[in-house]
């Protein structure tokens, strides 16, 4: 008697997939977790001011005091999050000092569904205007915040919660300096009434290598988390005390350094990519050549500094990403519109803005680092390509003529190891050959 044929057996992965699956499960029923509260979070778009009146945040803040189950606590700080996105809740969650505590409190869970939601809501609450400056201050009030935050940079593996922790701190440096100044302090220095064997249990957390393991981790998985934590680098060192907590721990600077150094030599804005993909990189690209540029003009005496070293390759890059730059802002031509006054400023809004901020740095750093460059330096650098003459023609281009000097320096020595390429430069660039 003919039968049907044995279904085919499984694959490993198959069977992993049904088990998760068994896990996500609703007790018995075949209904998923994580579908249920995604059904539960969006209904809340269209419910939000229903909930509100009937003082549903009061019966969260209960049972986020209270309760122990980790997707019970997720789901309602889900909740609010999403209600918070209107302006009338927002606020009212933030004047409620009772509510705010128990939010910020589920920071310190060790949950991270619940710590990304919770990031959520607090990152919707910095947004808003009205109520950032509330939940800064209670930020600063709760130290153990501070610690929260930088155990799950450093440890985390979850990308998502990674990318959500790091806007939240983005924007908090972003609205308070003198939190930022505090952050950076903490864990400089030891508290001198702490006994020993309490400092050996307890971690000390460091803003800057907890940062950097966090941007290891999303580097890979998401470019917009890059971004992100290049950027809060970046405003770390608009501070003194942040250069300082970079370059003055030999460990921290020299990791800063290795991590933008690979990122701008061997990822972004590489040779065999098209010039548009500046276009994505821009934002992230400023961050990390200003972040590069801040260490590099701190003098710091560190053997990854030496410009023997670091110059020539950071001049490659810095000098394609100004070529790219060329051809990202070409307007098209015979275009009816390029030509009306709204188009213009609605082009330098939104994208031309942020070209320029990047070349402004990329120019001060290009500049820096001509202005230290030997005759041995210079000599490699022809030998190599990276001071061809379209790309010394590159920098003069862009250089020219806010710093004037340290071009016309550069040419004294370009002239002593290569003096037709010094000529045909000063022919293409007659400003330096009536100056010199």
């Amino acid at each position: 008697m003919d039968r049907n044929p044995s279904p085919p057996l499984r694959s490993r992965e198959e069977e992993e997939e049904e088990a998760a699956a068994v896990g996500d499960c609703i007790g018995s029923t075949v209904y998923s977790k994580h579908w249920l509260f995604g059904v539960l979070t969006g209904l809340m778009q269209d419910v939000a001011l229903f909930l509100h009146e009937f003082n549903v945040p009061d019966i969260f803040m209960g049972i986020l005091a209270k309760s122990k189950c980790p997707r019970l606590r997720e789901i309602c700080v889900g909740i609010l999050g999403n209600m918070a996105c209107f302006q009338e809740i927002c606020v009212s969650i933030s004047s409620d000092k009772n509510l705010g505590q128990v939010l910020l409190y589920c920071l310190c869970d060790s949950d991270p569904p619940t710590l990304l939601e919770t990031s959520r809501l607090l990152l919707t609450c910095l947004s808003q205007t009205e109520v950032a400056v509330v939940w800064v201050e209670r930020i600063r009030e709760h130290p153990a915040i501070y610690d929260s935050i930088c155990f799950i940079m450093s440890s985390s593996t979850n990308v998502d919660l990674l990318v959500k922790v790091g806007e939240v701190v983005d924007k908090l440096f972003d609205l308070d300096e003198k939190l930022m100044l505090e952050w950076i302090r903490n864990g400089a220095v030891q508290p001198l009434d702490q006994p020993q064997e309490d400092s050996e249990q307890q971690p000390v957390f460091r803003i800057v290598p907890c940062v950097l393991e966090a941007a290891k981790q999303v580097r890979s998985e998401n470019p917009e988390g890059l971004d992100v934590y290049m950027h809060i680098l970046q405003l770390l060192t608009t501070v003194d005390d942040g250069i300082q907590a970079i370059v003055r721990c030999p460990d921290a600077g020299k990791d800063t350094w290795n991590l933008l150094f690979d990122l701008v030599c061997h990822e972004f804005c590489q040779s065999d990519d098209p010039p548009i993909i500046l276009q994505e990189q821009k934002t992230v690209l400023a961050s990390v050549f200003s972040v590069l540029s801040a260490i590099y003009a701190s003098q710091a005496e560190q053997e990854y500094l030496k410009i023997g070293k670091v110059g020539l390759p950071l001049i490659d890059s810095l000098i394609r990403v100004l070529q790219n730059m060329k051809h990202c802002q070409k307007k098209p031509e015979n275009s009816a519109e390029s030509n009306t006054e709204e188009t213009k400023k609605s082009d330098l809004t939104q994208g031309d803005f942020h070209l320029k901020i990047l070349k402004d740095i990329s120019c001060e750093f290009l500049s820096n680092i001509f202005q230290v460059l030997t005759k041995e330096t210079v000599a490699q650098g022809l030998k190599e390509g990276q001071l061809s003459k379209q790309k010394c023609s590159c920098a003069f281009e862009n250089l020219l003529p806010l710093y004037n000097p340290v071009v016309e320096d550069f040419l004294k020595i370009l002239r002593e190891v290569d003096k037709t390429l010094a000529g045909n430069l000063e022919e293409s660039f007659p400003s330096l050959k009536v100056q010199t």
